[in-house]
Formats: C-alpha cells, structure tokens, sequence
C-alpha cells in the first residue's frame, strides 16, 4: 500500500512499501485457528470391529440366445422354437433370479413385425434385460443388388480371385 499526500509540494514522496502487520495479524488468527481445531479431528472412540474377509462372487451372466432367419423361423440357444412355445419359454425364464439377458440375433432381411412381437412377449412375461446382436461394420448403406453384392459372385467373376483361398469371402460373411 501506497501512503503520500495530494500535496504535490517538491518534499512529498510516496512510500513504496507493503504493509505487513495486517498480513502478520491474519496470519496468527489463522494459526490460533488451527491450533485450537487440531486437537478435535484427531479424536476418536476406540472399538473392536469384526475382522471379515470377503470373496467376491463370480456368477456367469445368463443368457438366451434367440436367433430369428429371414422366414420368420426362430431358434432359442440355438434349437428350433415355435412362436407359441415361446411365450411360455419366456414366462418361466422370467421368474428366475438373476434374470437371464434375452439376446436378439436377427437376420437382415427379418420383417420387424416378427421382432416387434417377440420383444412384446418377452415384456408381457416379464423379462427385462433385452439386447440385440450385431455385426460390426463401417458401411452404413443397405448392400446393392448385382454380382458385386456378394462376395461369392464377385470371386467368381474376378480373374485375379483365383489364387485367394476358396474359404476367405465365407469368413468375412459371417
């Protein structure tokens, strides 16, 4: 802090120096302050608490797998279903604890009414995890229709494809 007159007389200066008492009294307030606190956070009541160790517990996830074909066809973990037993399957699975995860695996070509009627069922009988299978993929668009579409057919009418190996375009199909 500054301290000088408006007296702007030749013999008036101003002091260039930092007042340290209020910094040296908020200090000490401070210090007080900590003193007197410190005593307080430290204690505390002496018990015996039980001594315990704790496994954690490894349960699998539970999951049904339902397949649904481009017909209509549906298979639960991988055995053909018909829509009617489905509803029961899915009432008895539903009143298991934990509740198994229904993993919907549709094929592309499936009609939504089909999924939208299986998804109806399951939430009728009472089951509430709910998921659906993909395939990752960076293309975005519906495939285009021709013998470029399928990698099968774009094997056989290419000349540089006869020396790929037979099984390559079935693995990237799945």
């Amino acid at each position: 802090m500054a301290f000088g007159s408006f007296n702007s007389k030749a013999g008036s200066s101003t002091v260039n120096e930092i007042n340290m008492v209020p910094l040296i009294d908020v200090m000490l307030v401070l210090l007080v302050i900590f003193i007197i606190t410190a005593p307080l956070l430290s204690h505390s009541i002496k018990i015996n608490v039980p001594q315990a160790t704790s496994q954690p517990v490894e349960q699998d996830p539970i999951t049904i797998d339902l397949a649904v074909d481009a017909d209509g066809l549906m298979y639960w973990n991988e055995q053909p279903v018909a829509p009617d037993d489905l509803k029961r399957r899915f009432a008895a699975e539903a009143v298991n604890n934990p509740q198994p995860e229904l993993r919907i695996r549709a094929d592309l070509n499936t009609r939504y009414e089909v999924l939208a009627q299986v998804m109806s069922s399951a939430k009728a009988s009472g089951l509430k995890r709910l998921g659906f299978i993909t395939r990752p993929g960076s293309d975005m668009a519906a495939p285009a229709a021709g013998p470029a579409a399928d990698p099968a057919a774009a094997q056989a009418v290419s000349p540089a494809a006869t020396s790929a190996p037979a099984s390559a375009p079935a693995a990237q199909a799945e």
